[in-house]
């Protein structure tokens, strides 16, 4: 099915294509992959769609609740910009390599309008020896009897991050959800004293040869203690055992953030871009 231009909607024919993309990075594209290796190219369990240029082997991006350009020269990128201009913005953001992000934007933003924030310079980064500083020995997985506890955490790492609240417009249901699901399967990590969450942290997405963390958060009153370095050891850790690269991407502004991923032995691979809506 024709998409727009030269951009078409890949099918089951086009897997090896989208496979070998996601495989020549498997860091930048660790997000899109753990999904990939679940779903295959059925859209309805992926949630999304993958387009391509040339089948794929020219570009390719994928369509889900985030709009992530995994490769693509310019030519590919008008193309995808063509494409989601096609009954107007779905997705939550545009996210990926800033090199792909950026240019697909300055084609979309005129047809789209503007973006609650663009973040440019995001390192991506990647923890490929071992962890070099100590793990939190209190960092642990939540347990789904928690929730309760743990969603308000949860809620204000979000709302501080991003900058919206994550239970607009539903009340909190689709996000909830999330947070239930990353608990049961184990990809919720915390620091509790007593019913309060000290410090937390997600693996957002794992392929088989990546996990992306996500989600780091501190609670004010515990802010300068050191708390963040040790928290986020124990998930790169958990990570390396499971024979994944421990991934994860932050605001270039965030010097703190970045000296305490340095600390536990994250360097970067590259730069991330996102635009937010």
């Amino acid at each position: 099915m024709l998409t727009a231009g030269f951009a078409r909607i890949l099918g089951p024919a086009n897997g090896g294509e989208v496979a070998r993309v996601l495989a020549s990075d498997p860091i930048a594209g660790c997000l899109v992959a753990a999904r990939f290796e679940q779903a295959g190219m059925d859209s309805r369990a992926l949630g999304g769609q993958f387009w391509g240029v040339g089948g794929g082997r020219d570009g390719v991006c994928f369509d889900g609740p985030n709009l992530v350009p995994l490769s693509g020269d310019k030519h590919s990128l008008k193309a995808f910009a063509q494409a989601a201009s096609r009954g107007g913005r779905r997705c939550a953001s545009i996210l990926g390599p800033a090199e792909l992000v950026l240019p697909l934007w300055d084609r979309l933003s005129g047809r789209w309008g503007p973006a609650r924030e663009v973040r440019e310079d995001q390192p991506l980064l990647a923890c490929t020896e071992r962890v070099q500083c100590a793990t939190d020995p209190l960092m642990r997985p939540v347990c789904p009897e928690e929730l309760e506890i743990y969603y308000p955490a949860a809620v204000a790492m979000f709302t501080e991050e991003v900058g919206v609240d994550p239970r607009w417009p539903d009340g909190g249901t689709g996000y909830r959800a999330r947070v239930e699901e990353l608990i049961r399967s184990g990809r919720s990590f915390a620091r509790f004293d007593g019913d309060r969450v000290v410090a937390k942290a997600e693996i957002g997405a794992m392929s088989s040869r990546a996990g992306l963390i996500q989600g780091v958060w501190v609670t004010p009153e515990c802010r300068g203690q050191g708390l963040a370095a040790p928290a986020v050891a124990t998930l790169a850790d958990h990570i390396r055992s499971l024979g994944r690269i421990p991934s994860l991407y932050v605001n270039a502004h965030n010097l703190s953030a970045r000296a305490a991923y340095k600390r536990v032995g994250f360097r970067q691979v590259g730069t991330f871009a996102s635009v937010l809506f």
